[in-house]
């Protein structure tokens, strides 16, 4: 357990867990208001500390510039939302569900708060315990604990950030796909063509060459186009796949909460 001198090195410094994990930053410590000795310590949890789990202080030990507590830090951040009251009270209730969280009998806590009693209190009969069970409920200490007779009010801030997430994916994937293509060429072919020419004087001695009468006969090979068709493979272009940043803006709403002082008249009472 700590002592109220240890309480300046608790207050605004980090809260470790039992595997020396980080569980957040040390915000208020709550007394006994029997003994007034430290019974818990909100934490700030959460994304930028915007939460707040109690931790009981009994078994916490304050190392070098850090609290370390008996606890792993899942159970610290599962632990039940409570309502401190304007007094700076825990309520019974919700000391008790905060027992039953981190497994701490009922009876046996309030046995060890009776036997560190002081000489002349009546084991938990005080002004602020609940008459029904005589369980204590716990004094609020602020942050900045002193001697002084200053109150510190406090307020909390919202802070906002990013975080970076996965929302998508996207991939490039080549098939083969089969079309029907069509084109015109143009294609020759040869045709027999008969020519007949009269006997004239320039041909006489060619056409009286040969035998007078006699069978013959004469072949022409004929040629023609056929269209052929081949494939080749070329390349057309090339495709790849980039991200850019786009910035939007969009609006978070959160609560805060904030601490008033106020002032009462006392009326002095005087003796005539």
């Amino acid at each position: 357990m700590i002592t109220r001198e240890q309480i300046p090195t608790v207050l605004d410094h980090p809260v470790y867990d039992t595997d020396g994990n980080k569980i957040g930053d040390a915000r208020h410590v709550f007394f006994d208001d029997v003994t007034g000795e430290p019974e818990w310590v909100s934490v700030s949890t959460g994304l930028f500390g915007t939460s707040e789990s109690f931790v009981p202080i009994h078994d916490a030990t304050v190392v070098e510039d850090h609290l370390e507590v008996p606890f792993d830090k899942s159970r610290v951040k599962d632990a039940p939302n409570v309502d401190v009251d304007a007094g700076g009270h825990l309520s019974e209730q919700e000391e008790h569900r905060l027992y039953e969280h981190y497994g701490i009998d009922w009876d046996t806590a309030w046995q060890q708060t009776d036997q560190t009693d002081q000489p002349g209190q009546a084991g938990r009969a005080h002004s602020n315990t609940n008459e029904t069970t005589g369980m204590p409920r716990a004094d609020y200490a602020d942050t900045g604990v002193g001697g002084d007779d200053a109150m510190t009010r406090s307020e909390e801030r919202m802070n906002v950030g990013t975080e970076r997430r996965e929302v998508g994916r996207a991939r490039l994937r080549k098939h083969v796909v089969t079309e029907e293509v069509q084109q015109t060429v143009p294609v020759r072919r040869e045709e027999v063509r008969v020519e007949r020419e009269p006997i004239t004087d320039d041909n006489r001695d060619a056409a009286l060459s040969g035998p007078d009468i006699t069978e013959a006969e004469h072949e022409v090979i004929l040629h023609e186009e056929r269209p052929v068709t081949e494939t080749e493979t070329v390349p057309v272009e090339r495709v790849r796949m980039t991200t850019e940043e786009r910035t939007d803006e969009e609006t978070v709403r959160g609560q805060v909460r904030k601490e008033h002082i106020d002032t009462e008249d006392v009326e002095e009472r005087r003796d005539r």
